[in-house]
């Protein structure tokens, strides 16, 4: 109503001013936005923030100004975890984060989030493009008023740090294992006791007991955190989370008021994320593992073929249920399925067979 006003008050003046009128500013400095975005991440942490800087500051330079973006870690305006519903609300335009952070929000984000023994990144990327994924995602978001962005991958990541070791099935039962999401309600029914705290709090936690092992990130934060400090068996695979989206969410009210060349620029933003997050996840982890392995005398161990059958097994029966809980669930569910199924047999005759091959005769 403001800007309304000062339009008609603009209009009457330019009628007495004449000539004059021809001195004002340019329109374009009227049409400048400037956004806050919020994130889930401290700012700082290691490849966490990475997605969030590359969108802020890739708006920033395409628009030419004319949407500004400013950037905020968690805590800064609001705690992690209430960012998405500060962004649905309207209190700040944009936001940054993990689906599974909203799972209790909808249930459904459980499957935008890491699904045990599910797609990984390439496969779940190709999902969300050519398989109904954008689409599916998008109208899971439309029910909170936002706009969906897939903006980063943290990648395959470990099953994580162990102050025991896990030989069978059985060795879950009794352990105090902080994990989450899906996989955490897998290693429930494996028999673990599963504590949610936060990430600042898993080195100090696992050094005194309270926990005896915990699933982080990968080996570029793992290392960050110090956990090789606290638990000497780091295992792997990363069944839980074979593929980690970022997501990036606007209050959908104000994505409607951008121009379409905005909206592309935004589009392009987390394009942009998704290859410079992706790319620096598989080359810091990668000299993140060789610091520990080389320098802090970590062990890697893997999973054996019995307990991953065990563990796929209870996979199967935790996401079906999880599925059966909502409609969207269902849909989303039923949809990566098949993609998995579709993509399978390429995936097992290409990146499987030739990174075995590899290992066997060039490593």
């Amino acid at each position: 109503m403001e800007r309304r006003q000062f339009l008609t008050r603009g209009t009457v003046g330019a009628v007495t001013a004449g000539i004059a009128s021809s001195l004002a500013a340019p329109a374009l400095s009227q049409d400048r936005k400037k956004w806050r975005m919020i994130t889930t991440w401290p700012k700082g942490s290691p490849g966490l923030m990475t997605g969030a800087n590359v969108v802020a500051d890739f708006i920033n330079k395409a628009s030419n100004g004319r949407l500004s973006i400013e950037l905020y870690g968690a805590g800064e305006i609001v705690p992690a975890f209430e960012a998405l519903n500060s962004v649905a609300s309207g209190s700040v335009e944009m936001g940054h984060g993990y689906p599974s952070y909203w799972s209790g929000i909808n249930a459904a984000m459980n499957f935008l989030a890491p699904v045990p023994f599910g797609l990984t990144p390439q496969e779940q990327y190709a999902w969300f493009r050519y398989g109904g994924g954008n689409e599916l995602s998008q109208e899971l978001y439309n029910e909170l008023g936002l706009q969906f962005f897939v903006s980063g991958n943290v990648m395959a990541q470990g099953h994580g740090w162990f102050n025991r070791e896990i030989n069978s099935i059985d060795d879950y039962k009794g352990l105090k294992m902080r994990i989450g999401g899906l996989g955490g309600r897998v290693a429930a029914a494996a028999g673990a006791t599963v504590v949610s705290i936060p990430l600042g709090e898993v080195l100090q936690s696992l050094q005194t007991g309270n926990i005896d092992a915990a699933e982080f990130v990968g080996p570029l934060n793992d290392l960050a955190f110090g956990l090789y400090q606290a638990a000497s068996n780091y295992y792997w695979p990363g069944w839980q989370e074979p593929s980690g989206i970022m997501d990036c969410f606007i209050n959908m009210d104000a994505w409607n008021t951008l121009d379409d060349d905005l909206k592309e620029i935004v589009r392009g933003a987390n394009g942009l994320a998704n290859e410079v997050v992706m790319s620096e996840y598989v080359a810091r982890n990668a000299e993140a593992l060789e610091v520990m392995t080389n320098q802090h005398n970590v062990s890697v161990k893997y999973l054996s073929d019995d307990t991953l059958e065990a563990l796929a097994k209870l996979s199967k029966e935790v996401v079906a249920e999880e599925a059966s809980k909502s409609p969207m669930s269902g849909r989303i569910h039923e949809s990566m399925t098949a993609f998995i199924k579709k993509v399978s047999p390429y995936s097992k005759a290409a990146d499987a067979a030739f990174l075995n091959a590899r290992e066997k005769f060039v490593s």
